[in-house]
């Protein structure tokens, strides 16, 4: 009998025990229905709405930079280097002595021509006096007129022969690497080192023929740097009148002063060309734009009935095509409308149709031309 009632008493608290989970589960499977009814969580974000702002017009080309004033300077006369005068990176003025060639010989004629200049000056003074007095006839005097010129273009000519072997840089600027040294012969038309005038430059790029008409001389051109910080300021001075075959686009030369000498030959600068006409486009903050290889999107906030009946507020992935980037704005081609709401923060972990709550929690201020505190 003991072991009946014991037998029953471990049936009754293993039905207990059943019964009680039955009733846990059917309390989850309850509650796991009504969150699949309701849906996921809503993911919190920040939002910005898309605004219709006025820019100003520009095209912007990669361009080179060029040197108004360059020169590889070389000399006239073969000879051998006797002296240099100058540094490699050196600057430079005007007509400043570089290289000296060895013009010896030069010198010891031209001494001669000249002590027998000297002579001859003293027979021609001589001669006129003579012929004033009758003592000799004028054909003497012509002929010591005669020698006396003759020994000057004699005297001119080395003088020019000496400076010939003299190097000079032809204007102001700075000296590249040399390219000789002492005692080395040079054939005429030898490099002796690149000169470059670096108080003003040109800025060569191209654009397509769709601008041949809204691009004139006068036009204000600012080049900027790899980082889009500027770095010189001009104005259009050449604009190609042809136009490339094959690229179908045509060149264009801006002139820009380089007080501060940030620009150097050669090098890459973004030109950005400003129109006389402003432009309106539908702007949103760079952070609301997800870059991915099959495009570029952005998630648009929007109203739409809950589960409930009650609107829920829901991210609607949006493909966008974007044009120019100014500050921490982006100008939107197609894909938006003034007065949308597009999310800035918390987008990489949303899914098209998926909740959401808009928090504002970090208050962002794009600006146009922002200007960080270096710290």
């Amino acid at each position: 009998m003991r072991y009946v009632i014991a037998v029953f008493g471990l049936l009754l608290l293993l039905a207990s025990i059943g019964g009680l989970k039955t009733a846990q589960i059917s309390t989850l499977i309850g509650a796991g229905r009504q969150a699949q009814k309701l849906g996921p969580p809503p993911e919190a974000v920040d939002t910005a709405t898309a605004e219709e702002q006025t820019w100003e017009g520009t095209i912007t080309a990669v361009a080179t930079v060029a040197a108004a004033k360059g020169v590889v300077i070389s000399n006239e006369a073969p000879g051998v280097v006797s002296r240099l005068h100058f540094e490699s990176g050196a600057a430079v003025r005007r007509g400043q002595l570089l290289v000296e060639l060895d013009s010896a010989v030069e010198r010891a004629q031209l001494a001669s021509v000249r002590a027998r200049q000297r002579l001859a000056a003293l027979s021609l003074a001589r001669s006129r006096k003579l012929v004033e007095s009758g003592a000799i006839a004028p054909a003497q005097l012509d002929a010591d007129q005669s020698a006396f010129g003759s020994l000057t273009a004699d005297a001119k000519s080395l003088e020019a022969q000496i400076d010939r072997k003299q190097v000079r840089a032809p204007f102001a600027g700075r000296l590249g690497i040399r390219a000789v040294n002492l005692g080395q012969y040079l054939a005429p038309g030898t490099p002796v080192a690149v000169l470059e005038s670096a108080e003003s430059l040109f800025i060569d790029f191209t654009l397509p023929q769709q601008y041949l008409g809204r691009v004139n001389l006068g036009t204000v051109v600012r080049a900027l740097d790899a980082g889009e910080k500027l770095v010189a300021e001009g104005t259009i001075t050449a604009i190609d009148p042809a136009v490339d075959a094959v690229t179908r686009a045509f060149k264009v030369r801006a002139s820009a002063p380089n007080p501060a000498g940030r620009l150097r030959p050669g090098m890459f600068v973004s030109a950005r060309v400003v129109l006389s006409e402003p432009v309106k486009v539908v702007a949103i903050p760079v952070t609301a734009v997800l870059h991915a290889a099959y495009g570029d999107s952005v998630f648009c906030v929007e109203n739409r009935p809950g589960p409930d009946g009650k609107p829920l507020l829901s991210a609607r992935q949006q493909f966008v095509k974007l044009g120019e980037t100014r500050g921490d704005f982006v100008s939107v081609l197609d894909g938006l409308r003034p007065g949308q709401v597009v999310v800035t923060a918390g987008a990489f972990k949303l899914h098209n149709g998926g909740p959401v709550v808009v928090r504002h929690d970090v208050d962002l201020h794009p600006e146009l031309a922002p200007h960080p505190a270096n710290r």
